[in-house]
């Protein structure tokens, strides 16, 4: 089995943390996994020391290989077609001989045409959409009407020529179903929360961090691009400083927007900005915050479903969410009952939720507890690693035939309850 996907390990965030954990679950499982990934770069948009295209290296179980290609330093929406153009030439060259089962992982959205070009009747293709192309390109405005219309026949032309499709959110299924893609090839698996609780005294890394007792933590942490709108933020502490509130807006983390965030907040003294942590101050910085911000830019409503939210509700802090109604985003923070949700854009309105949830430890305790609860049962590592076993090997089928022991069927019906396939599919393989 081949796993074709950008991002991987040691990269923190982002996609890269899902894709390398279902690389470990198939391998534990006794898959041969072979990962073609790229060179660590995401979230600073720079090369992490010592890799090289061309390497090869073992993930525990799972043997990598890692191809070059260009990294932006400003990566703009040509400048990163550019990259997944390269990369997904490259990874297709690198798979080798034919697997049983090629999988790739969306976003790069050409590295699903470099997958597809492996289908056979001895190689079946399974995608993973983590985000919906064409959908961030149309709602971020990325290329302009002609460019996002031209993403949404590549993606619906890709998704639907593949063997099974993965969604990581029920709203992400509906998506793909009005994209074009059979809805008896979309499986939905969400997900999980991959943090494994912070360690170490939250006040300590609160005092270190200057964090005053007297004064409301708001920290939206992770990647500063444009779909998260963060001029939002920035204009609520300005906010807050102008009408001397006790608030400190914090942005943890970087991205393709922050030089641009820092000029805008120059001055402003109820902002601050921090380099990414380590993952053990990570996680204790949640946990030292007094509320967490989710922001989204107006508009942003079917293209992703924010990674960030897996690790803010593990967290046992209360969010903020400044999304649109329509969004994953908001459906994700009002099914859990672990925050509250404002309009996106408006700088009052967030200021006023973390102030009153600042303020009320009470309510915050509940809702950072029911977030937590959330976390447990809906997403949990060990759903997501009997739903991606039960769906290779799903996949499996359609060129090797049924081999499947008998545990591991019992867990895909389990999976297939939530995308519905008939009999004559899985006698015939998906065509």
């Amino acid at each position: 089995m081949t796993i074709l996907g950008l991002n991987y390990a040691p990269e923190p965030t982002g996609i890269a943390p899902y894709t390398t954990g279902m690389a470990h679950f198939l391998a534990d499982a006794g898959h041969d996994v072979h990962v073609v990934t790229g060179l660590p770069h995401y979230p600073h948009w720079k090369v992490a020391d010592g890799y090289r295209g061309g390497s090869q290296e073992m993930d525990g179980n799972v043997r990598v290989t890692r191809v070059s290609h260009p990294v932006p330093a400003v990566p703009t929406g040509k400048a990163r077609i550019a990259m997944e153009a390269a990369f997904a030439a490259r990874a297709c060259r690198a798979v080798g001989t034919a697997p049983d089962v090629l999988l790739a992982v969306s976003p790069a959205l050409l590295t699903v045409g470099a997958a597809l070009r492996w289908k056979s009747s001895r190689t079946a293709v399974g995608v993973i959409s983590q985000d919906l192309y064409s959908r961030a390109i149309a709602e971020t405005g990325a290329m302009g009407g002609r460019g996002a219309k031209s993403a949404e026949s590549l993606e619906r032309n890709l998704f639907r020529r593949a063997d099974g499709v993965v969604a990581i959110h029920e709203s992400f299924r509906r998506s793909l179903v009005r994209l074009g893609v059979d809805e008896r090839r979309v499986t939905t698996i969400r997900n999980w929360t991959h943090l494994k609780g912070a360690s170490g005294d939250p006040q300590a890394l609160r005092r270190e961090l200057g964090w005053r007792d007297d004064e409301i933590i708001a920290l939206h942490a992770g990647n500063m691009g444009a779909k998260q709108g963060l001029e939002n933020v920035i204009n609520a502490a300005r906010a807050a400083e102008q009408l001397g509130l006790p608030v400190r807006f914090v942005l943890l983390g970087t991205g393709n927007q922050r030089a641009t965030l820092e000029h805008l907040g120059r001055g402003i003294s109820t902002l601050q900005f921090i380099d990414p942590l380590p993952s053990d101050k990570f996680e204790r910085a949640m946990a030292a915050a007094d509320v967490l911000v989710l922001n989204e830019k107006p508009g942003v409503e079917e293209m992703c479903v924010p990674s960030k939210l897996t690790s803010y509700f593990a967290s046992g802090r209360p969010v903020v969410a400044a999304t649109s109604p329509k969004s994953a985003a908001t459906s994700e923070v009002q099914v859990s009952g672990g925050g509250v949700c404002v309009p996106p854009g408006d700088e009052r309105e967030l200021l006023e939720a973390v102030l009153r949830l600042g303020a009320d430890q009470e309510e915050g305790l509940a809702l950072g507890f029911r977030g937590q609860l959330f976390a447990r049962d809906a997403l949990a590592e060990d759903a997501a690693r009997s739903s991606y076993l039960g769906w290779v090997d799903h996949l499996a089928e359609r060129v090797v035939g049924p081999r499947i022991p008998a545990p591991r069927r019992a867990a895909f019906r389990r999976v297939a309850r939530t995308a519905p396939i008939s009999n004559d599919v899985l006698a015939d393989g998906v065509r």
